[in-house]
């Protein structure tokens, strides 16, 4: 019969924050195995030291290498593969002969710690269980008596590892946040916080439940002084107030509006196409007016893609609340406030600027302002080649705003046209019906050689691009990420598998 391995969380360092459990299988372990740094003694051994047995075999797994440097041909990578190779090895033989092997884990065995590797290469083979730990994080609060967050606050947790526009983004959009693995990394988490607008009420704290813990104001923190034993609490109450949307009320009897009221200023709220997703593809115009504003409005995936920066304050939300988002927008922008709403592509193609101008009326003091992107029918034709040439239309599948009647009344009128067709929004996972129908719209009117070009993720890593035909196309490929040109009668593809459409008609001389 085979040991058992239990990875054990011994909590943040304070020996009588760990579980009963945990004590009761370390005292009764066969094996006791911990991981130890470069040089140093192993922290978990020490906060477990009172409790591990004289019978016990102790496993020492000292890493290779941590923040230096190694000669390995690997490099660290192939280091620690290596690493953790033998630490398995030394673990699946005491298992295998039938001793419990307990692995010491600092704070919760699964949550940023080493143990999960071990566990990914043993659980398979041996019965395998984890005993939970107090996180470091929850003891920094404790340290603070400082609530992370309340209600319906979202908490974030984040490595200071993350490059530092990215970790600013993530804390402008979240309430509570806890940032671990400082270290060397600390002045880049600074910056981060500062560009997020929440360096003012960021607390540090040093091994916390430690006898040498210790907790200040971020600013106040020397970087040089700063361990890997530390991290920051970003409190949700420190978050800058959000500037909800005006409830819809009867305008007021009093000629004079109450001293509450906001009076209108004379601004100009901009609508800004992103482009596809390249960074190359956003327009200096659109990329000046970003940097320029003070809020950013917009479907979250597309917020997302403006860097953060000091001052800016995001407004992010789902795909299906336009007009809720435009009326946000024009209400900040009535304030006196410098906004931007973003769409992908061109925002006056299926995008945010129609939804901003359904409701513009209601804000005579705003101008809006809609500045032109790269819209994604032109980079798939680019990416094709010239496949839009020739005259051609747009239309989205999409059905939530007009009836499918309509939309299949329209796909027909472009069939019967001979145009090229570019198709939005082709399905989802609630809609799987439509491509179907039309590529049977289309073959009434097309033969089954005509031209289909499928671009999926356009711009993006994940970028793929299919040139097939009319008779070929494979509905159940189609998804959401994707855009379909369909082409005309006279579109043709190239011996390099290029895709144009002729500027003339069929047989006609050009011009």
């Amino acid at each position: 019969m085979t040991g058992h391995l239990y990875g054990v969380g011994l909590g943040p360092g304070d020996p009588e924050l760990i579980t009963r459990k945990a004590a009761r299988l370390i005292e009764q372990a066969d094996v006791v195995a911990y991981h130890a740094g470069v040089g140093k003694q192993s922290n978990a051994r020490r906060i477990a030291a009172d409790l591990i047995p004289a019978s016990a075999v102790e496993e020492e797994l000292r890493y290779p290498v941590t923040t230096g440097t190694t000669d390995h041909p690997g490099g660290y990578t192939g280091a620690m593969a290596d690493f953790y190779a033998d630490c398995t090895d030394r673990l699946a033989a005491h298992l295998e002969a039938g001793r419990d092997v307990v692995v010491l884990a600092e704070g919760d065995p699964l949550f940023y710690g080493s143990f999960m590797y071990l566990h990914d290469r043993l659980a398979d083979r041996f019965p395998t269980e984890v005993v939970p730990g107090v996180p470091a994080f929850a003891a920094a609060t404790a340290v603070l008596h400082a609530p992370l967050v309340r209600q319906t606050d979202v908490l974030t947790v984040l490595p200071g590892t993350l490059d530092v526009p990215e970790l600013a983004r993530r804390l402008a959009d979240t309430d509570g946040a806890i940032i671990m693995k400082l270290g060397r990394r600390f002045p880049g988490v600074v910056e981060a916080l500062r560009q997020a607008g929440r360096l003012e009420g960021a607390m540090y704290v040093e091994r916390a439940s430690m006898p040498a813990e210790r907790w200040m104001r971020v600013v106040d923190v020397d970087p040089a002084t700063v361990p890997y034993f530390s991290l920051i609490v970003v409190p949700g109450d420190t978050r800058p107030s959000v500037v909800e949307p005006p409830s819809v009320v009867e305008p007021p009897s009093v000629v004079e509006p109450p001293s509450s009221v906001v009076e209108p200023v004379e601004t100009t709220l901009k609508v800004v196409g992103l482009g596809p997703g390249p960074e190359a593809w956003l327009t200096p115009e659109a990329s000046a007016a970003l940097a320029e504003v003070d809020h950013v409005v917009g479907y979250a995936p597309y917020v997302d893609r403006v860097p953060q920066r000091a001052g800016l304050t995001r407004h992010a939300s789902g795909n299906t609340v336009e007009t809720d988002r435009a009326r946000l927008a024009l209400e900040l922008a009535a304030r006196g406030e410098r906004v931007a709403v973003v769409s992908g592509g061109d925002a006056g193609v299926f995008g945010m600027a129609s939804a901003v101008f359904e409701v513009a009326d209601d804000y005579p003091s705003v101008e809006v302002e809609v500045l032109p992107g790269v819209s994604a029918v032109q980079a798939v034709a680019a990416r094709a080649g010239a496949p839009v040439g020739a005259d051609f239309a747009v239309i989205s599948l999409s059905d939530r705003l007009k009836p499918w009647a309509v939309v299949e009344e329209r796909l027909r009128a472009v069939a019967q046209a001979d145009l090229v067709c570019a198709v939005y929004n082709p399905a989802s996972r609630s809609r799987t019906t439509q491509v179907a129908r039309l590529r049977e719209v289309f073959s009434e009117h097309r033969p089954p050689e005509t031209v289909v070009v499928v671009g999926r993720d356009v711009g993006r890593d994940e970028e793929s691009l299919t040139v097939t035909t009319l008779g070929e196309l494979d509905p159940a490929a189609i998804d959401m990420k994707c855009l379909l040109i369909v082409g005309a009668t006279s579109t043709r593809v190239t011996s390099s598998g290029r895709v144009w459409t002729p500027r003339y008609v069929r047989d006609e001389v050009p011009v």
